[in-house]
C-alpha cells in the first residue's frame, strides 16, 4: 500500500530532520527531502509501514501560541499596561500578606486563610505574567513541551485552591456565626494547619494527575490558539481519546463543583440565621460580604473563560478573545485583596498604622538631619 505524504513547510525544523534521517534510512533507494528553505514542496511517496513508523517515533517538542498574531503594531504599549497590572498584583496582594505576618491580632483563622488566598493569587499569576511579557517583546511566540505542561499545571492548580480557600473561608464564617460557642475548640491551631495543608495538597495532586494523563498522550498538533497553555486545549491535541483524559477532568469538574454547592448553602444558611440578629447581621455585613464578592468574582471569571473556551464563537477579534483568557489572572488577583483591605476594619487599621509609623519615622530621621 503506497501512501502519498505532503510535508508541508511549518512544520518544525527539528521534527523536519528528524524525519529526513529516518526516510534515509528506511528507503529502498536514495532520494533527498528538500531543506525548510525551498519554496515548493514535492511530496513523497513512500510505505504505509514506513510512513506509521516514522510518526510514531516523531514527538511534539514544542508549542506555538498564537494568541499574539494581531499585536503587532502596540505590543510595547501593551507591554506597559501588562507590567502595570502585574506590579499592581504584586503590591496589593504583598501588601495583605506582610501585614497578616507582621500584625499578631491578625493570626485568626479567617484572615491566615485571606493570606493564603493572596499567596496563591501571586503563584497563580507567576505562571502566566512573565512568560506573557516575554512573548510581546518577542517576533515568536513558542513554548516548549515541559513547560506549556508545567504553565497549565499552575493554572489549573492556583484556580483550584482558590476554590479550596474560598470553602474554607466559608465554613470558618458558618462557624464564627451559627455556632460562637464552640467556634474556638473547632477552628484550633492544629486543625486549621491540617486545613490550610489539604487546600494546597488536594489541587495539587488532582491537577497533577490530570497532568500526567496529558503527558502521556501522542499528540497530533503543536498549536494553541490561545496566550497560554490550557491542559483542555492540549488533549484536544492527541491521535486518540484515553479513558483517562475523560474521566479525571470530569471527576476534577464535579469536585470543585461541589465546593461551589456547599459555599451556596453555607450562605444561605448563614442569612437566615443573621436575619434573626442584628449582631449576626453586622458580623455578617463585615466578615462574609468581601468573601461572597471573591467568591462571585473568581467563579465568573473562571466560568465565563471555560465556557468561552468550549462553546464561544471564533469571530470574535483576537484581542477581545485574549481580554476574556485573561479575565480570571487579571481581576481576582486585584480585586480581591482591595475587598479585603478596604471592608475588613482590623486589616485596613494595620495597614494605616505600618504606613502611619513609616511616616513618623522618615520625619524623624529628617528631624535628625
Amino acid at each position: 500500500m503506497v501512501l502519498s505524504v505532503a510535508v508541508m513547510r511549518e512544520y518544525n525544523p527539528l521534527v523536519t530532520h528528524h524525519v529526513r534521517g529516518l526516510l534515509a534510512t528506511i528507503s529502498d533507494a536514495p532520494f533527498v527531502l528538500p531543506t525548510v528553505e525551498s519554496e515548493q514542496w514535492p511530496c513523497i511517496s513512500v510505505k504505509y509501514s514506513y510512513v506509521k513508523h516514522v510518526m510514531d517515533n516523531v514527538s511534539v517538542i514544542m508549542f506555538t501560541l498564537s494568541g499574539l498574531s494581531e499585536t503587532t503594531h502596540y505590543r510595547v504599549i501593551l507591554f506597559a499596561l501588562t507590567l502595570l497590572c502585574y506590579s499592581v498584583i504584586w503590591l496589593v496582594n504583598l501588601t495583605i500578606i506582610v501585614t497578616i505576618i507582621m500584625d499578631k491580632k491578625l493570626h485568626e483563622p479567617m484572615y491566615i486563610f485571606l493570606c493564603n488566598l493572596c499567596i496563591n493569587g501571586l503563584y497563580g499569576t507567576a505562571g502566566f505574567y512573565p512568560k506573557f511579557l516575554m512573548d510581546l517583546l518577542s517576533p515568536t511566540h513558542v513554548i516548549s513541551y515541559a513547560g506549556c505542561l508545567l504553565q497549565g499545571f499552575v493554572l489549573h492548580s492556583s484556580a483550584a485552591a482558590d476554590f479550596s480557600l474560598l470553602v474554607l473561608m466559608a465554613y470558618d464564617r458558618y462557624v464564627a456565626i451559627c455556632r460562637p460557642l464552640v467556634y474556638h475548640s473547632v477552628m484550633t491551631k492544629q486543625r486549621l494547619c491540617v486545613f490550610v495543608f489539604f487546600a494546597w495538597l488536594i489541587p495539587f495532586f488532582l491537577i497533577l494527575m490530570s497532568t500526567v494523563t496529558t503527558a502521556t498522550s501522542r499528540l497530533c498538533g503543536s498549536h494553541i490558539p490561545k496566550i497560554f497553555c490550557v491542559n483542555w486545549l492540549i488533549s484536544r491535541m492527541a491521535c486518540s481519546a484515553s479513558v483517562a483524559t475523560i474521566v479525571i477532568p470530569a471527576f476534577n469538574y464535579t469536585f470543585y463543583f461541589g465546593h461551589c454547592v456547599f459555599v451556596c448553602w453555607s450562605y444561605i444558611y448563614l442569612i437566615r440565621t443573621c436575619r434573626k440578629s442584628k449582631e449576626n447581621m453586622s458580623k455578617f455585613m463585615q466578615t462574609c460580604v468581601p468573601h461572597l464578592f471573591s467568591l462571585i468574582i473568581v467563579v465568573a471569571s473562571l466560568l465565563f473563560d471555560l465556557l468561552y473556551m468550549r462553546f464561544g464563537s471564533k469571530d470574535l477579534p483576537q484581542n477581545v478573545q485574549n481580554l476574556m483568557a485573561m479575565e480570571f489572572l487579571l481581576i481576582p488577583p486585584i480585586v480581591n485583596p482591595l475587598i479585603y483591605g478596604l471592608k475588613l476594619t482590623h486589616i485596613r487599621n494595620s495597614i494605616q498604622i505600618v504606613i502611619c509609623n513609616r511616616d513618623s519615622q522618615g520625619g524623624l530621621q529628617k528631624r535628625t538631619f
